[in-house]
């Protein structure tokens, strides 16, 4: 798919760069109904459908039929995009563009999902969605049930139904020298007391460590905290949070090597 030259009939060596400033203009135009400045943006954003289309390589899907979908949602992202916002377009399209090839996965994916509970789903998103926009923040599973009027159980078997697989190892974020993966990113509730202290000898280890590295490894390690939220409580990146917990495991390793 990464390879290809035209997809979905359209040549990919031929697709139009358009600088900042050119989309900038033209999205003036498309918001004042300019139809000619919307072809024109549209093509000129086709690179982007392409790049996102190049994840999902590999599934046995056709390129052709993703990259349609994916303009589909590169052009629900145009109609909504509100310009009075400082972000850039790419920003806020791509997660429409995932979001739109996803849903066309589910509902071809050869393990099915009834229709009740994929149209259940679907209400249970809305609700969030609009929960979300009232109170400013994301709501819980009892929330969104009493919202819908069902049990809090229906809320969670239908969306465990329609989310994708996904691999602890896929990166999430790289700054350039460090990356950040999914596992990075997930909460251990079972190993959060001292059976991992004790198991791995490490009590004396810890005392060599300087205070940054020891307070991040108790955070990580004794009370399960992501990386995000232990970033949040420093006031540092995710990024330094993850070299530090690296550099301080490695330093115990060495002292038991």
């Amino acid at each position: 798919m990464i390879n290809r030259v035209e997809i979905a009939s359209v040549n990919t060596n031929k697709l139009p760069v358009l600088s900042n400033k050119e989309k900038n203009e033209l999205l003036l135009k498309v918001k004042n109904g300019d139809e000619e400045a919307r072809e024109k943006f549209i093509n000129g954003n086709l690179r982007l459908v392409l790049s996102v289309v190049q994840r999902f390589g590999g599934r046995g899907e056709s390129a052709d039929d993703l990259f349609q979908v994916g303009c589909v949602g590169m052009i629900k992202a145009i109609d909504k995009f509100d310009l009075s916002q400082n972000v850039q377009f790419s920003t806020y399209a791509v997660p429409m563009i995932i979001g739109e090839i996803r849903r066309h996965l589910r509902d071809n994916n050869p393990i099915r999902v009834s229709r009740s509970i994929r149209d259940m789903a679907y209400r249970v998103l809305q609700a969030k969605e609009q929960i979300t926009r009232e109170t400013g923040k994301e709501p819980k599973i009892e929330e969104i049930a009493k919202r819908l009027g069902v049990e809090k159980e229906e809320v969670v078997i239908s969306l465990d139904a329609i989310q994708d697989p996904i691999s602890l190892q896929e990166p999430v974020y790289n700054d350039g020298t460090e990356s950040i993966y999914v596992m990075d990113q997930v909460r251990d509730t079972k190993n959060t007391d001292e059976k991992w202290i004790n198991n791995l000898a490490i009590a004396q280890a810890l005392e060599k460590l300087n205070a940054r590295e020891k307070n991040i490894i108790a955070r990580r390690f004794f009370d399960g905290r992501t990386q995000m939220e232990v970033a949040e409580e420093l006031g540092i990146s995710q990024a330094q949070v993850s070299r530090l917990e690296k550099d301080a495991i490695l330093r115990i390793k060495k002292l038991y090597e």
